[in-house]
C-alpha cells in the first residue's frame, strides 16, 4: 500500500472536459499522474464510484463547497479519482457541478487504485474492483498525508480532514 513519502503511481488516469480550453480538447484526455503532479500541492480524494450515495451527497460536493479554503492553504488542484470511465466522470463533474474547482478524473482499468494498493473488491454487488475511500496530500508528486477509511466509513477523507492538513 502506499504510504507517506512515497510517490505517486507512474499511470494515466482519463478526464472528460464538457469545455474546449488551454488547448485540452474535449475528451477523454490522458493525465500522466506524474507529470501532472510535480511541483504542485494537490489534495487527492478517491471513492468507489461515480453517483454512489455518499460520494454524490457528501465526498465530491464537500471538496466542491471547500474549495476557496483549500486554495487559500495552499492546495494548487484537487483531484476526484474513481474507477470509472472518463465518460461516466466527466457526467458526475456536471451533476456536482466541480468545474474549475474538482478535476474528475477516471481510472477505468484501475490502475491508479491498483499502483496504490488502494482496492475493495465489490464483485459480490456487482461492481467489480474499485478503489477505497481515502484521501491525501501530495506535494511535488509525493504523499505528504494519507486517510484511508475503514469498511463502509466517511470519516477521516472528507475536505475538512483535507483542510486541516493542507493548513498544518
Amino acid at each position: 500500500m502506499i504510504k507517506v513519502g512515497d510517490a505517486l503511481p507512474d499511470v494515466t488516469l482519463q478526464e472528460y472536459s464538457e469545455v474546449e480550453g488551454n488547448g485540452c480538447s474535449i475528451g477523454p484526455n490522458p493525465v500522466k499522474v506524474r507529470e501532472a503532479a510535480a511541483g504542485k500541492t494537490i489534495a487527492v480524494f478517491a471513492l468507489p464510484g461515480a453517483y454512489t450515495p455518499t460520494c454524490s451527497a457528501q465526498h465530491v460536493p464537500g471538496y466542491v463547497q471547500q474549495f476557496d479554503d483549500l486554495k487559500q492553504a495552499g492546495v494548487d488542484e484537487i483531484w476526484c479519482v474513481s474507477v470509472n470511465d472518463a465518460f461516466v466522470m466527466g457526467a458526475w463533474a456536471r451533476d456536482q457541478k466541480t468545474g474549475g474547482k474538482v478535476r474528475m478524473l477516471g481510472d477505468g482499468s484501475a490502475d491508479f487504485a491498483k499502483a496504490t494498493g488502494l482496492t475493495m473488491d465489490l464483485n459480490s454487488r456487482g461492481m467489480g474492483l474499485r478503489s477505497a475511500r481515502y484521501s491525501m496530500l501530495v506535494k511535488d508528486g509525493k504523499v505528504a498525508t494519507l486517510n484511508v477509511e475503514g469498511p463502509g466509513k466517511f470519516e477521516v477523507s472528507d475536505a475538512g480532514t483535507m483542510l486541516a492538513q493542507a493548513k498544518g
